[in-house]
């Protein structure tokens, strides 16, 4: 995975733009929850904000698939896996709800 910074040297009156990759390491998810071969893998974000530190969690849905012997990955459904989606969504919504339901208060 890589982060993408955007770079805009200004010459005369002409914005030129390019961006430029700056390797990241993977991150490893907080929580995953498979149903089948679908997979909604959990990631917590830790953001500074006015009040201190706060944790967001976003959701990254995929599905495993065999290309012959090699294990692939891929973020489109069927018909027949939406089912598998839905349920493996709807149990990742419960987690990051009940974690960020919870509110620390401070002495």
């Amino acid at each position: 995975m890589c982060q993408l910074k955007l770079a805009i040297p200004v010459t005369g009156s002409v914005i030129q733009s390019h961006y430029e990759r700056e390797p990241m390491a993977p991150r490893k998810p907080e929580m995953v929850f498979r149903i089948g071969f679908v997979s909604a893998s959990v990631f917590a974000h830790s953001v500074d904000t006015e009040n201190g530190s706060r944790t967001i969690r976003s959701v990254s849905i995929q599905k495993r698939y065999m290309d012959g012997e090699e294990a692939k990955y891929t973020s489109s459904f069927n018909l027949a896996e939406l089912p598998q989606a839905l349920r493996a969504m709807t149990l990742a919504q419960a987690y990051i709800e009940s974690h960020e339901a919870e509110v620390s208060l401070g002495d």
